[in-house]
């Protein structure tokens, strides 16, 4: 009987009594959830040390400063550590929802349930025809890889918008608006994924998104100083040393340049001959990705459910590889977009999925565990920032590739009148 049973689930048969359709499904993600997700908590909490910098710090110290700050209603102005636009602050201030633990303590509990948040986001987006499981392992796997960083930071919680935002997005694009700039207003870069909407779907999500932000960032202007400082807040931001810039500074010092590493606006960052050269040409770069950006809004055509997220994934991912600084923390944004794009069965997205996950794996061991050689630029740390850096090129030019290629039709495909399927409306349709 037992044998029988096990036969007829394995070729398709009715599942086991008391086991529902899809169970294991779901609990193989859960269960490597929990175990990650434990080690994690362990890490920060500092019960295993991981070797390395302290990450928790940022936290322990920093973000408990700025909370003293804030918890009297005014930004911390002259801290030029802060960079951030003004609903920032209700990250800082949110373990005073936990008041009975200590602020880093309750800071971690919070992160911790808003990546069960998001966990529980992707299952259920996960299921049903046209989608896949494989965006919940990406979540699973790339958090994790990251290491302590990804819960002594607030940007996971920014994440977690943006996925948020992401699949709302399939219903109700009002809200998609609202969500997208609430994160820009947490963190800037959410404001990208307004460049995926659909073309039906434009005024609504633009619109949501233009009202919200005004109304949001009102508030924030006429109840609390200095709400519009991060405007200009990163304007003489260097080169910082895990930068893809910075290996020009990183293979310079073999060849004797006299510069140095510095904590400058809060990072560490080459200072010296040729750095304010480098910066500009990375500014430069930002800039011309956001014209292919337009350039490739202005000629897609097709749009399934899923490209929102595919632009979103592309676009960040320039813009992160050409910032001057690239934090560990920024690979989160780029494990949660890759995580939503692999939801969709359909996307072309799955290869720079995984060479952001290689470039997570790769970044815990830049930061922290051999930071000292990265700052020291031994060939240990120079070797891995070139392959992390290299990883995050690769996976912006093939991320761009694909998403022109499934989306911009050729010369071909636009003298093709529609067919049967563009008359019916299928989500692949040119629109």
């Amino acid at each position: 009987m037992t044998a029988t049973t096990t036969d007829a689930t394995a070729t398709g048969g009715t599942a086991p009594a008391g086991r529902p359709p899809g169970a294991a499904r779901t609990c193989a993600p859960v269960a490597a959830w929990v175990v990650t997700r434990a080690v994690l908590l362990l890490c920060v909490l500092q019960v295993w040390v991981v070797p390395g910098p302290d990450v928790t710090v940022d936290v322990s110290v920093i973000y408990r400063d700025w909370y003293g700050v804030l918890s009297t209603g005014a930004f911390p102005a002259d801290d030029v550590t802060w960079q951030y636009p003004p609903a920032a602050a209700l990250a800082v201030l949110s373990p005073t929802l936990l008041p009975f633990l200590p602020y880093a303590h309750a800071f971690f509990v919070l992160v911790l349930l808003t990546d069960a948040v998001v966990l529980a986001l992707l299952l259920r987006a996960g299921s049903g025809p046209g989608r896949s499981r494989r965006g919940v392992w990406v979540w699973v796997a790339g958090v994790a890889l990251l290491g302590p960083t990804a819960y002594a930071r607030y940007d996971l919680m920014v994440a977690a918008v943006a996925v948020a935002a992401l699949l709302a997005g399939m219903g109700r694009p009002r809200l998609t608006g609202a969500l997208v700039a609430f994160g820009a207003l947490l963190k800037v870069w959410p404001a990208l994924l307004l460049l995926g909407v659909a073309r039906g779907a434009v005024r609504r999500v633009w619109g949501a998104a233009a009202v919200t932000g005004a109304v949001v960032l009102g508030a924030f202007a006429v109840a609390m100083p200095n709400a519009l400082a991060f405007l200009t807040a990163q304007r003489d931001r260097g080169t910082e040393v895990e930068s893809l810039g910075a290996l020009v500074f990183h293979v310079a010092r073999y060849f004797g340049w006299q510069g140095e590493v510095r904590l400058h606006y809060g990072s560490l960052e080459f200072l010296g001959p040729g750095v304010a050269g480098v910066s500009l040409a990375a500014q430069l770069l930002s800039v011309l990705a956001l014209g292919w950006l337009v350039y490739w809004r202005l000629r897609a055509r097709v749009f399934t459910p899923g490209t929102p997220a595919d632009a979103a994934f592309a676009a960040v991912l320039l813009f992160t590889t050409t910032s001057r600084v690239i934090s560990p923390q920024y690979l989160l944004w780029l494990v949660a977009l890759a995580a939503v794009c692999l939801l969709f069965t359909g996307t072309w997205m799955a290869r720079p999925a995984v060479l952001v996950l290689a470039a997570s794996a790769v970044t815990v061991l830049e930061f922290p565990v051999f930071f000292g050689d990265v700052v020291t630029s031994t060939p240990l740390g120079v070797g891995l920032m070139l392959l992390r850096n290299g990883l995050l090129v690769a996976a912006s030019l093939m991320a761009c590739r694909a998403l022109w290629r499934r989306t911009v039709p050729g010369p071909a495909d636009e003298a093709t009148p529609p067919g049967p399927a563009a008359a019916a409306g299928t989500p692949a349709t040119p629109r």
